[in-house]
């Protein structure tokens, strides 16, 4: 193959062809959701083994191209925190984690700008361009797009923010001229002071600001499981019951508490799909059996995507 082959940028194994009769319906499968998606705003939050292996990376930036090409309006959140830890140790500065959040000093948020509002950004911008898209890098810092304060721990954590406001007006104007908006979660206060945002929650700050039809977690968790089953989708009540009993636990609570209070905003549905598969966010929007868990605000709405 071809190095600017389309479908070249994964396995170079052997494939095995699909009938064409199943790739036909695959794709007849997928019209009544391009046309119900289309001119609608998805916020995409991109972390985890997504953003390091270069095939997934690759297909990632392939799935985002085809839903901005088909008429959605895509705006990407991504994280980087191991680049930040990385791009420290390389400058003799110290990490430190106070449960799973980064305490950042003066000379930590410097190297947080520098890593996630550079290559970080950038690279994601680039891989975009290169299969066809039109991305551009956005930080909280670019015309007042996340005006933040100190979070409630600030005393410990230090330059850690929550989100005061977005301007939706920037991100919009970008949208409409058909590009997507890659927005590193940093943001500033009335003073000029500049804070580091949690990338899950400065997705759901913008997802709730653009009333987006959807916010999609892109991780390396597959969605929520009960036993080994992956539930396709799970209404605030069944997921009140399952913290109850214990089914979920852990990281996954604060991450469904979020989820639903994104959902009170007005946000219509939340996903959660596993980034370490390919082609995973095509396969949750435009199929029916989905491939992660969704997010509804009742259990009597439709299943599907």
């Amino acid at each position: 193959m071809k190095q600017n082959d389309p479908l070249s940028c994964c396995d170079l194994r052997p494939a095995r062809k699909a009938p064409k009769t199943a790739i036909g319906q695959v794709l007849i499968e997928a019209l009544p959701y391009i046309r119900q998606f289309e001119g609608k705003t998805f916020v995409i939050k991109y972390g985890g083994s997504a953003m390091k292996d270069e095939c997934l990376k690759n297909s990632f930036a392939q799935n985002v191209t085809l839903l901005r090409k088909v008429g959605i309006q895509v705006v990407l959140v991504h994280g980087g925190g191991d680049a930040i830890t990385k791009t420290a140790e390389k400058l003799g500065i110290e990490s430190t984690f106070v449960h799973g959040k980064r305490v950042t000093d003066s000379e930590m948020i410097s190297v947080v700008q520098m890593t996630l509002a550079g290559k970080v950004n950038q690279d994601i911008v680039r891989l975009i361009s290169e299969h066809g898209g039109k991305a551009v890098g956005v930080t909280g810092l670019d015309a007042d797009t996340i005006k933040a304060m100190p979070c409630r721990e600030a005393g410990t954590l230090g330059l850690v923010g929550e989100i005061k406001s977005i301007n939706t007006a920037y991100i919009d104007l970008l949208c409409n001229a058909g590009l997507i908006p890659v927005i590193a979660p940093i943001g500033f206060d009335e003073e000029g002071k500049i804070y580091n945002i949690n990338a899950d929650d400065a997705a759901s700050s913008i997802a709730i600001a653009l009333k987006a039809e959807k916010l999609i977690y892109v991780s390396d968790v597959a969605g929520i499981k009960v036993g080994e089953r992956i539930l396709k989708t799970i209404c605030k009540t069944e997921a009140a019951d399952f913290i109850e009993q214990g089914v979920i636990t852990g990281g996954m609570i604060p991450k469904v508490l979020s989820g639903f209070l994104t959902l009170d905003g007005g946000v219509r549905k939340i996903h959660i799909i596993d980034g370490k598969s390919v082609h995973s966010l095509l396969l949750e929007i435009f199929t029916h059996e989905g491939v992660g868990t969704q997010f509804i605000t009742e259990e009597v709405e439709s299943a599907n995507p």
